[in-house]
């Protein structure tokens, strides 16, 4: 098809062998700049096109990004922004909500089973009801459902599918997508709404996983999940950012419909719409059966999911006449897959660095269903048991889940590469050197890795450490990728404009998070040996060695100069106390506490046995409280038999909340009918036992 065919101008001296270099700005009259803005927006348009669709782009992918540059150059210097224009896809300003839309025409889902007899029942009631037809054999795509409509060719709207009857207006993520033309080509219907498929490519799926394990951050699951969360995002710079296509596959209105569904698909491409390879055309149901089967087969060679075939009436007056159901539409019925069952093949490997520097083999994989649960990724643990099962990139391998949760690769079922999986030499987040030590390996850069510093301050504010509500793993990323947190020591020193500026932050979140900080500047040195985050230094063992040192400066000298002189602690044995000697040793760890002690003073040890009053009762605490610390009352109820955790469950007794209390517990403590009991109540409460605060 020539370019002549599409209407598009063959003079234009952007479309072939196109000029990289121009002018400068400056010296351009708004006239000419408004013929070149023209010229350029015709020529990305029709480029899009022949990448997208036709799949035989006729210009290199840096001469693109250079034309692509000067439409916006020239756009943003003379005010000549349009929504039709191919700028558009590099996403906006984050908005506050999506607005509810009603579809054209409804959105329902389709009929389906995965066994062969319903497919013939299926063929017997069509036939039955309107005589003899074709069907349209297509990939079942497993990825999220959108409407389209274009008004006079320019893109008006696309919504997600929704409840089938109304959606989310998501437009402005859509026109980041440079698959979804902002313009349509050729001789279009003046309206026009159709159904497509919004996906992220399998390739693109690992490798924006890889990513986020890299970074620190919780992978999706499958495909489908991440353009679910991504076409859903506030932000569609967000969207822009990541790798989302679309194939189209349906008319749900226009102002010119054709008699069949085949001539529909054969129109999208001359519009720009793009349409999978995979569609065949068949008389008779063990065809289309036939055409599943083939589809099974190929379905690991194609770079995007699917989990089945859809069989469609061609006809569009047999459709009509078939109807639709509350649910769904009778014309149509989907002949779903089996799932993948615990074997798999290894697409990748990532490398997750943990709090401690702990470097952990991730095998990335084909989407496999194992107990149930949609598995992508599986644990390696550590390169000795790599080069003990042999695995690598390529091989298929079966995965189980320990415990029924953390997926691992149990063993090899097919090996299909050489060797086995080595680890890089140096870490992926910060360059530095990756040491082994026996069968672990560990990245050396301490809290100057990223992944790292955030695991660090994510610990640092958990339950286990100072218990700062409302600054969670979300929350740390967002505060670490704004440049606001650099070290755990900033944390003291964050402003209320700076996280109001945020997305998702509120004048009460800001002040109740700062309200928290400011309350943890005199944390119990049992907390604040905890919240350090040293290698085997949990809760526990933080409180013995608090007891026994009393002041963290005592601490610190020991396991500075003396380290034997900690195995004779509680739960303190010869590791771990080389462990504690070699965190202080570190130049890095020791840097970042001393930052730290610049903002927090750990108050001297006094946790004394005071009785058994409180023995068998679990509180949890939230807020901040009057003439002491929250730190200090756990302490209370702890030496008075009692036991202070820093999550709600069934087994909580009594959630105590000052004042600026977070949700989260709050809402637990509902959920379990745990009762919730003020600052008076719960001195009330100690009172009767005989315990005075004061």
């Amino acid at each position: 098809m020539s370019l002549a065919d599409e209407n598009v101008d063959e003079e234009n001296p952007y479309l072939r062998d196109p000029p990289t270099e121009f002018e400068p700005v400056e010296e351009l009259s708004e006239e000419a700049a408004r013929e070149q803005v023209e010229q350029l927006r015709e020529a990305i348009r029709e480029h899009d096109r022949r990448y997208y669709v036709e799949n035989d782009p006729i210009v290199a992918d840096r001469t693109y990004d250079a034309l692509f540059a000067r439409l916006q150059e020239l756009e943003d210097a003379f005010g000549l922004t349009h929504p039709d224009s191919p700028t558009r896809s590099v996403g906006g300003e984050p908005i506050d909500a999506f607005e509810t839309v009603d579809h054209v025409e409804p959105m329902l889902s389709i009929d389906q089973s995965g066994e062969v007899e319903d497919v013939r029942e299926f063929d017997s009631r069509v036939r039955r009801e309107v005589g003899e037809v074709d069907y349209v054999c297509e990939p079942k795509f497993d990825g999220v459902s959108m409407e389209f409509v274009y008004e006079d060719g320019s893109l008006e709207r696309a919504v997600t599918r929704g409840d089938g009857r109304a959606g989310d207006d998501v437009t402005r993520n859509a026109r980041t997508i440079g698959s979804v033309p902002q313009k349509l080509h050729g001789d279009y219907p003046e309206f026009l709404a159709v159904r497509g498929e919004v996906y992220m490519p399998k390739d693109a799926f690992q490798a924006h996983n890889r990513e986020r394990i890299e970074r620190g951050e919780e992978p999706f699951a499958n495909p489908r999940n991440a353009t679910a969360g991504t076409i859903r995002q506030l932000d569609p710079s967000v969207v822009a950012e990541r790798p989302l296509e679309v194939f189209y596959f349906d008319v749900l209105e226009a102002s010119e419909l054709e008699d069949s569904h085949r001539e529909e698909l054969e129109r999208f491409p001359d519009w720009g719409l793009r349409v999978t390879d995979h569609i065949e055309v068949v008389d008779d149901i063990e065809d289309a059966i036939d055409y599943r089967d083939r589809m099974l087969e190929a379905r690991d060679d194609l770079g995007y999911e699917i989990d089945g075939t859809v069989i469609k009436v061609d006809d569009r007056d047999a459709r009509e006449e078939l109807g639709r159901t509350a649910r769904h539409d009778r014309y149509a019925f989907a002949y779903k897959f089996p799932a993948r069952a615990e074997v798999t093949p290894i697409v990748d490997v990532a490398v997750q660095i943990g709090r401690t520097g702990r470097v952990t083999p991730v095998a990335l994989l084909e989407p496999v269903d194992v107990g149930g649960v949609t598995v992508s990724r599986a644990s390696l643990h550590n390169p000795e048991e790599i080069a003990e099962k042999n695995v690598n990139v390529g091989d298929t391998v079966r995965v189980q889940r320990a415990g029924d949760v953390i997926p691992y690769v149990e063993e090899v079922v097919e090996k299909d590469s050489e060797g086995h999986y080595e680890l890089p030499d140096h870490c992926p987040v910060c360059d530095s050197a990756i040491e082994r030590d026996g069968p672990m390996a560990f990245c050396t850069g301490g809290l100057a890795c990223d992944a790292q510093l955030r695991r660090s301050i994510e610990y640092y504010a958990s339950d286990d450490g100072l218990d700062l509500e409302g600054l969670g793993e979300k929350s740390v990323r967002q505060l670490v990728d704004a440049g606001l947190l650099e070290s755990v020591a900033d944390l003291y020193e964050l402003e209320r404009e700076e996280l109001t500026a945020l997305e998702g932050w509120g004048e009460t979140s800001a002040e109740n998070l700062l309200a928290e900080i400011e309350d943890a500047r005199e944390p119990p040195l049992s907390d604040f040996l905890s919240a350090l985050g040293i290698p085997h230094v949990g809760p526990t063992t933080a409180r013995e060695l608090a007891r026994e040192f009393g002041t963290f400066e005592a601490f610190r000298e020991t396991a500075e100069t003396e380290p034997d002189s900690l195995e004779g602690v509680d739960d303190v044995g010869e590791t771990v106390a080389e462990q504690i000697h070699e965190f202080f040793a570190s130049e890095a760890n020791a840097a970042a506490v001393d930052d730290v002690l610049e903002h927090v003073s750990p108050q001297e040890s006094e946790l004394e046995s005071g009785g058994d009053e409180l023995e068998g009762l679990t509180f949890v605490f939230t807020g901040s409280l009057e003439g002491l610390t929250r730190s200090e009352a756990q302490e209370t109820v702890e030496a008075h038999g009692a036991n202070a955790t820093g999550s709600v469950s069934g087994n909580t007794d009594y959630l105590v909340v000052g004042e600026n209390p977070g949700q989260t517990k709050r809402d637990d403590a509902e959920d379990n009918d745990v009762p919730i009991v003020d600052e008076d109540e719960f001195r009330e409460l100690l009172a009767e036992e005989g315990i005075d605060l004061e």
